[in-house]
């Protein structure tokens, strides 16, 4: 999935985004449109739904009292990635679950999909993100934005302020290390 939308629509958001009078119905556009595909991006980086739910609010709470200052130099799109970024780091360096606590949360994914009624593919995904988990932080940002969200190599430097050989070798490193643990642990 991609997230180039219309860039006459992000613009129009934007313009009213900016004037006081229509903050409020410009905004409530933008979660419209961008809410669900956020969501999923944080819920994967932080993969308990409760978390998500946390930093998407800040997120666009972030988004809300500083969209005046947004000058337009990259998409839309990008911007709100950019945010919801710095509240996942945020969150990873205050909580320090994943790290500490990757006992509960493999617990907590297999409780979820346990519910579903796929039992093979559920194992494959829960195999999957268990090795998402394991990676170092920004790998694990540059793999979901790369895989999951189709961005390019230029939209993910943009995202994380990084350059695009660093983010090659860092998803390369990544995908090295999922694969070796989905051989690991077949």
């Amino acid at each position: 999935m991609t997230l180039l939308m219309n860039e006459t629509v992000d613009a129009r958001i934007l313009l009213m985004i900016k004037n006081p009078a229509t903050k409020d119905k410009g905004f409530l556009q933008l979660m419209e449109i961008y809410k669900e595909p956020i969501y999923w991006y944080i819920r994967r980086l932080v993969v308990l739904h409760e978390d998500a739910e946390d930093i998407l609010q800040e997120t666009f709470i972030q988004v809300y009292r500083f969209a005046g200052s947004f000058k337009g130099d990259s998409k839309i799109y990008t911007w709100l990635y950019r945010i919801a970024t710095n509240e996942c780091i945020r969150h990873f360096r205050k909580s320090k679950k994943l790290v500490k606590n990757s006992g509960s949360i493999a617990e907590e994914m297999s409780g979820e999909l346990s519910e579903t009624d796929s039992e093979n593919s559920d194992a494959i995904l829960f195999k999957f993100q268990q090795a998402i988990l394991q990676l170092p932080e920004k790998q694990r940002i540059v793999f979901n934005l790369r895989y999951y969200d189709e961005l390019s190599y230029d939209e993910i430097g943009q995202i994380l302020n990084s350059s695009v050989n660093s983010l090659k070798t860092n998803y390369h490193y990544a995908s090295e290390k999922i694969k070796q643990y989905l051989i690991d642990h077949a």
